[in-house]
Order: structure tokens, then C-alpha cells, then sequence
């Protein structure tokens, strides 16, 4: 995890660098995907647990096993009868399976049920909005979350923004790839097809306007 980390954080620091030094640059790009709600990356999605997140493990007639627990920075949560069990980048429902194995050393059959109660999410699912948006900053991915939904979350474009010359940079398939999004067509002039679909670990670039 450590390593991703630092691999998104370099990837960002690229980013915001280029555009810095070729804010101007008239390279074309393919447009982002118009939002759609049968689109199978986005209808597909489901919450993967991460550090940070509150949840809440119910074992069936076993109270003293249940309870609520904050996943630790390492991923990983510690119950009354088990340390260090992980749990960042798992499902509610894959975790229950997995706590229903460990749980089975020593106790019969156990049935677990987990619920989240805080969502924060992995490091990798998070959405990154940097340069001359009011607020930069990184954003919890939720599902058919589109770019108006981040674009509020982080109060709209600075004065000085470029907001059409946006790209939004999406990891797919170990391949990194980058948008033409509209911003500014979007928040300013109302255009509703440049609200376009974003995915968990999209990175959105916003420049500085040269003129």
C-alpha cells in the first residue's frame, strides 16, 4: 500500500509540474465519457473499505466479539479476540466472510455481518482535483459521481483557472490515459453534456489560464 501511495503522489506531482510549464500547450486530447447510468465501470463499483473507515462487525449470538472498530492507517483492525486482522481494500461483504474464517478457530459456526458507518475509502479510490480549483483537494468516490458532483465539492474554478483546458487523467488496465474535460462549458455556461463520468483514482488537473 505504502508503495502505491507513493506512486499516485509522484504521478501527482508530474501532473501538476507539466501543466505548470505547458499550461498553453495545444496537445488534443480524446473527450471524457459523457455520464451515462448503465455505464459498467460506474454500475459495476462497489465500497471497498479503507483506512479510516468506521465499521461495525455484528457475529450472530456473540456480543462480546461485536462491536465498532476504526481501520487503522495500515489497513488493518484490531477486535477483542483477534489483532490485526486486514481489512482496507475489501468489500462489507468480503470482510464478513473473512472475519466468519478467522472467527471459526474458536468459535462454532459463526455468522458475521459488517456495516460501515464513516466512508473514507482506499487511498487508491480517491479522486484528486488539483491546480486552480477553490478548495484542491482529495475527494471520496461515490457511485455515478460525475464531474459537476467533485466540481461543487471543491467550490468551483479560482478566477485565474482554465477551466476548458482540464484534463482528467484515469489509470485503466495498468495504462495511464488522459481527457479533455470542459469545466468551465460545465459550471459557467450550463452545459450539461461536459458532465462526464469520473471513476475511482481519477486525478483532474485544472491549469492556469495564460491570457
Amino acid at each position: 500500500m505504502e508503495k502505491h501511495m507513493t506512486n499516485t503522489i509522484k504521478a501527482i506531482l508530474f501532473l501538476a509540474l507539466s501543466y505548470i510549464v505547458t499550461g498553453c500547450s495545444t496537445a488534443t486530447l480524446p473527450p471524457a465519457t459523457v455520464h451515462q447510468s448503465n455505464t459498467s465501470d460506474v454500475s459495476s463499483y462497489k465500497y471497498l473499505i479503507g483506512a479510516g473507515d468506521a465499521v461495525n462487525i455484528f457475529v450472530w449470538r456473540h456480543p462480546e466479539v461485536s462491536g465498532s472498530f476504526t481501520v487503522r492507517p495500515d489497513g488493518m483492525i484490531t477486535t477483542s479476540l483477534v489483532e490485526d486482522i486486514p481489512v482496507s481494500g475489501k468489500t462489507p461483504t468480503e470482510l464478513a466472510r473473512s472475519i466468519e474464517e478467522i472467527l471459526a478457530t474458536y468459535l462454532r459456526d459463526p455468522v458475521v455481518t459488517v456495516t460501515v458507518n464513516q466512508f473514507i475509502g482506499p487511498f487508491s479510490e480517491q479522486i484528486r482535483v488539483i491546480g486552480e480549483a477553490t478548495e484542491p483537494q482529495s475527494i471520496n468516490y461515490i457511485q455515478h459521481m460525475t464531474l459537476l458532483d467533485v466540481m461543487i465539492r471543491v467550490g468551483g474554478l479560482t478566477e485565474f483557472a482554465n477551466g476548458n483546458g482540464a484534463v482528467l487523467v484515469r489509470v485503466k488496465n495498468g495504462q495511464q490515459k488522459q481527457y479533455e474535460i470542459y469545466i468551465e462549458d460545465l459550471i459557467k455556461n450550463g452545459e450539461i453534456s461536459a458532465n462526464v463520468d469520473v471513476l475511482p483514482g481519477d486525478i483532474i488537473v485544472i491549469p492556469e489560464t495564460w491570457f
